[in-house]
């Protein structure tokens, strides 16, 4: 979808080429990462108003350093250079970048020397998060030192007549209290943004966009319940209200009561256009003796698709013709898909990004697909969905197969589903479920030996797991208060027939994965 305002980050790998797209988006100016390979000419489609260089772990004299195209430099658009991406500048336009210099990490005080135009509004000293191990010795011809540190005389630097600037510390980070300050001044007083990309303007652009694509085409809406799909559905429902299905399916491997749940909510919204499948017994006759994470995940989707077929077979002796499949795809999920050097190893399968299959013979809707998830809850807030539906945790697309580990059966399913609903009513009834990203339980494919009166048992071990995190990508464990798991374990092992031992799992990601399989 093409925006009215534009700014695109060259990624040269940093870990916080991520968190510079979100700065930029918190100031209501549409952002979107590229490959630091991507052609210039293909930039130039997108309109840009500005283009910011990441950082990188690489120096620009290593062997496999990441190069862009040079004609990048010749572009008549704003360039914002942040660390690596100043060095790469300075390099490609004849200036000297010292690989043998102090290495600076962490906060330092810089110096600025001018405050007209990218420092405006600045103290004439303020505090920095440095990350580098080289640094520029020599600016390239036009540039002019607007910044220093009493280690790098060449902290930031400027080219006004070709619009170029650079910085060698990281603005985008907490730890530069200024930082937004320093993006707003690029964004809006260089780059010319006025900041009117907002929930709205994304509602009303994403509405327009699917009646144009549609036509008098028919969709159907993969409906799971959770935050992304449901604000697919409400999207389609304002675009097309009569032109498109949400199919709900029950594949009997969901939390507790969420079949009820979802009819509820959506039979309301969407009356006739809601199809609620149950396919549990396909689901789990297939996944019999599956025990392979992996292997699971594809019979998963593989069964999908077949329920889908089915249904679309006799949606259509209804409609006439099926065309468009929607799915709330987000943009980390593409991001993780294609990395800066080339696709991604595979940590797990993606069920949203990849297309569909030939077969199926329908074209793919993504409205969401530039957004990342607090975004789509501000998309939600604005098409009136229910807070308690937009506030909840990320659920996995294989649903309980992936929390029940080693072989899926619903009897196992049943435990955990018992354990886990227990496990959320008492963060929801504590307040801490707000405090965490994404809160469940695992079933482990182990038994330990217990005593529940006098008698010796021998039961399934449950895993609690709650993590912390801004977008999925990154996630530390969260610390929930020791009453607090004291008081869920004691009811998990007195109310759920099956489970006499609960532990919680204090793994971060990396090196972990949020979910278990």
């Amino acid at each position: 979808m093409k925006h009215s305002e534009t700014i695109i980050i060259l990624d040269f790998g940093s870990q916080f080429t991520q968190l510079i797209a979100r700065r930029v988006r918190e100031l209501n100016v549409y952002c979107e990462i590229h490959p630091f390979s991507t052609p210039p000419a293909k930039l130039l489609e997108r309109s840009p108003n500005g283009i910011i260089l990441s950082g990188g772990p690489c120096s620009v004299y290593d062997t496999n350093a990441p190069l862009p195209d040079a004609s990048l430099f010749q572009l008549n658009t704003p360039i914002l250079g942040i660390c690596y991406g100043m060095q790469l500048m300075a390099h490609f336009l004849g200036g000297a970048v010292d690989k043998a210099a102090r290495r600076e990490f962490g906060r330092a005080e810089i110096a600025i020397a001018d405050r007209s135009d990218l420092f405006k509004g600045f103290p004439d000293r303020t505090t920095v998060w440095q990350s580098h191990g080289d640094r520029l010795d020599r600016m390239p011809k036009g540039f002019e030192a607007i910044a220093s540190t009493e280690n790098a005389p060449i902290t930031a630097i400027r080219d006004t007549s070709n619009q170029r600037w650079g910085v060698q510390f990281h603005p985008e980070v907490a730890h530069t209290p200024l930082g937004m300050n320093l993006l707003r001044n690029f964004v809006f007083d260089l780059c010319g943004c006025q900041g009117n990309w907002t929930a709205s303007s994304f509602i009303d652009d994403t509405v327009k966009s699917i009646r144009e694509t549609v036509g008098d085409g028919h969709v159907i809406c993969a409906l799971s319940g959770g935050v992304d799909s449901s604000v697919v559905a409400m999207l389609l429902h304002q675009a097309i209200p009569n032109q498109f299905s949400a199919i709900f399916v029950d594949n009997g491997l969901l939390r507790k009561n969420e079949r009820e749940q979802v009819d509820f909510t959506f039979r309301n919204f969407f009356k006739s256009h809601l199809i609620v499948s149950d396919a549990s017994e396909m689901f789990l006759s297939r996944l019999s003796g599956i025990v392979d994470p992996e292997q699971k995940r594809k019979i998963i989707g593989n069964t999908f698709i077949d329920v889908f077929e089915k249904e679309i077979t006799e949606l259509k002796s209804n409609v006439g013709h099926v065309d468009f499949l929607a799915q709330g795809t987000l943009y980390p999920d593409v991001i993780e898909s294609v990395s800066v050097k080339g696709p991604s190893a595979t940590i797990k399968t993606h069920h949203n990004v990849g297309g569909l299959p030939d077969k199926m013979r329908l074209k793919l809707i993504e409205p969401l697909r530039e957004l990342f998830k607090d975004e789509v809850r501000n998309v939600g807030r604005a098409l009136g969905l229910d807070a308690d539906l937009l506030m909840r945790h990320p659920f996995p697309g294989p649903g309980l197969a992936v929390r029940v580990l080693g072989e899926v059966t619903r009897e196992r399913c049943d435990i955990l589903r018992e354990a886990d609903a227990i496990f959320i009513d008492e963060l929801r009834s504590s307040g801490e479920y707000s405090t965490v990203w994404q809160a469940f339980s695992v079933l482990l494919p182990v038994k330990s030996v217990g005593v529940m009166g006098d008698e010796r048992t021998y039961q399934n071990a449950v895993a609690l797991r709650a993590v912390t995190s801004h977008d999925g990508m990154t996630a530390d464990w969260g610390r929930l208060p020791y009453d607090f798991l004291a008081h869920v374990s004691n009811r998990i092992i007195n109310e759920v027939r099956g489970i006499n031992r609960v532990v919680y799992d204090i793994s971060s990601k990396p090196p972990a994965t949020i979910e278990w399989e």
